[in-house]
């Protein structure tokens, strides 16, 4: 079975003038350099959208985009993790993901998973590209996703993931008091120098997410997101940037300012608060076989509803 390589990279300034398959070497280390070539040859790295020879210098803030295969080392094991399954027929899946569950097999996470979850519970899903996974929550993001269980269904939504045609909304905890809702349209790249976290940047992929208030506190705001395109860390990134980071997100929040009227209860359970506020509450998407539009909600686990009622409580 087969593992699909996906990483974009913007040039900084440092390796602006630099060979192409010497660029990669220095971003994505745990590739051999022969490996990369091959990529290159393949044209399954491409840069500002054009396949170019591996010689080739680079200018500052080119985009260089991998999607590759990899072949696995081993088939990847079966294991009995208990799934939260939602709705269940004989083309899809749609799970409660946990906090904590890491969704695809990967480097530090190679078993464990919502993959090795899915093959204990539904053999039959190995002959569908990566056990049919079509989308991804973070780790530590809660909430509704679906997995396709055959080579149709998994076409097919791929194909609305693509078009845009899947409504994905989330409810997250913010920092700071929104005056309205509103949408961010900045595009998103990976960070060139950190390849782990995302960054708003000119050169990057379109990227759109609508947000709207639900409730207000006095520091800060839970809010619906809609997701018109499907970045890594989209939702993450583009609080952040317009400066209403989730609560809890480590990466990308920046330093939490505890209000100034808080009571020490909800300062220590901002503080202790171990992951990002987000989570998936509805996904709505067309039915492969049928053709009928399907929607599932997932109500907020504890840990956001306990913050929600901290807030309001303090609030009072």
């Amino acid at each position: 079975m087969s593992q699909i390589v996906e990483a974009d990279f913007v040039v900084s300034v440092d390796l602006s003038d630099t060979r192409l398959d010497h660029v990669l070497t220095e971003l994505m280390p745990e590739y051999s350099r022969s490996r990369l070539q091959q990529w290159i040859k393949q044209g399954a790295i491409t840069v500002n959208g054009v396949q170019l020879k591996a010689k080739e210098k680079l200018k500052v803030n080119d985009l260089i985009e991998i999607r590759a295969e990899l072949e696995s080392q081993g088939a990847w094991v079966a294991q009995d993790i208990p799934l939260d399954i939602v709705y269940e027929d004989d083309d899809i899946i749609v799970v409660n993901k946990p906090v904590g569950l890491v969704v695809h097999p990967a480097a530090g996470n190679h078993d464990g998973t919502l993959v090795n979850a899915v093959l204990h519970h539904f053999p039959e899903i190995e002959s569908v590209p990566r056990a049919g996974i079509v989308h991804r929550l973070d780790k530590d993001t809660t909430g509704v996703m679906v997995v396709a269980k055959t080579l149709i269904a998994h076409a097919h939504i791929v194909n609305q993931l693509q078009e845009r045609t899947m409504g994905r909304e989330y409810e997250a905890v913010v920092a700071g008091v929104m005056t309205g809702g509103g949408k961010v349209d900045e595009p998103i790249a990976r960070h060139s120098q950190n390849r782990k976290k995302m960054t708003v940047t000119p050169f990057g992929k379109h990227a759109v997410t609508h947000y709207r208030v639900i409730e207000r506190f006095p520091a800060h705001t839970h809010i619906r997101v809609k997701l018109e395109t499907g970045r890594t860390h989209q939702i993450r990134v583009h609080m952040a940037h317009i400066k209403h980071g989730l609560v809890g997100d480590s990466v990308y929040g920046g330093r939490q300012k505890m209000p100034a009227t808080a009571s020490a209860e909800l300062k220590d359970l901002l503080r202790q608060f171990g992951r990002q506020a987000l989570h998936a509450k509805k996904l709505t998407l067309i039915h492969p076989k049928t053709g009928e539009e399907m929607s599932w909600e997932s109500e907020l686990p504890e840990d956001i509803l306990h913050l929600l009622s901290s807030l309001r409580s303090d609030s009072d």
